[in-house]
Order: C-alpha cells, then structure tokens, then sequence
C-alpha cells in the first residue's frame, strides 16, 4: 500500500485448535502486529477479555529482557480486544497512548493483559490494562481511541 488504497481485508478471529494456545483465539489483521507477534486472547470466567503473547528471543531487547517496543505494541493490540465491544460497528485509532514500565520480562516468559473500558463515549473510547509475567505487574498503560469513518 502507497498510502493511498484503502485496506479492504476483513479481521479475523480465527480459534486455535491445537498446542500450546488452543482455546485461544488470533485476532486481528494488521500487518505490523502481525509480524511483531504473535498475540492471542480468549475471554476469563468472568467473560472479560484476556491476552497473551510469549516473549521469543525476536522480542528482547540487547539486555535480555522483553524490549519495551515490543510491550507497547503487544499493549496496542490488547486495547483493542479490550474495546472490542464498545468499538462494534466502527472503525478506530489510537489517539493517545501513555504506559509505565514496572517490571522485566524474561525470555520464554507468558506475558498476559487485562483491561477495561473506563468511559465508551459517542467518538471517543477510554481503555486502561495491566500486563503480567508470572502473575508479576510488568506494565500499566492508558489509553483514548478515536472513532473513524473511512475516509473517501
């Protein structure tokens, strides 16, 4: 794409059946998050939703911990699965974007987000997450994504 083309391909939410992520689902259809994952998310007890990715060695940094542009774009996939529900019909961008780094994660490591929609308003949705690694706090992170229309 030149910038110029609409992409016309629809998300998929396609569940894995097998391995280690069975049950789980792929969600998604962004070329970057796809390269930079993969991620996956399925709903809890409670129905809320949950991600997950596993730090690879493609995903550390030159310190051997998960590098925090990974985290961040990880972080970016989840608001959306996050605001799945309040996003319905419409198409969306991150607007703003803020996240403290509390905690290192280590290579092999299960990194998992939850999150909720603190306000779903008429153009605006306001998401916060908590990502862990052995149920161990490694990022918070807050928020506001955009409704668009497709531009012609």
């Amino acid at each position: 794409m030149d910038g110029g083309e609409q992409q016309t391909t629809a998300w998929r939410h396609e569940l894995i059946e097998t391995g280690e992520w069975a049950g789980w689902y792929a969600y998604g259809n962004d070329p970057f998050e796809d390269l930079a994952g993969p991620f996956y998310y399925r709903k809890d007890e409670d129905g809320r939703p949950i991600c997950a990715v596993r730090a690879e060695p493609r995903h550390m940094n030159g310190g051997g911990f998960m590098h925090g542009g990974a985290l961040m774009t990880f972080a970016d996939y989840c608001l959306f699965v996050i605001a799945r529900e309040a996003l319905a019909e419409s198409r969306s961008v991150t607007a703003t974007f803020n996240s403290e780094f509390v905690g290192a994660v280590a290579l092999g490591s299960m990194v998992e987000c939850t999150g909720e929609v603190v306000k779903a308003g008429r153009s605006m949705v306001f998401v916060r997450g908590l990502m862990t690694a052995g149920g161990e706090p490694v990022m918070s992170f807050s928020a506001v994504l955009k409704k668009t229309t497709i531009r012609t």
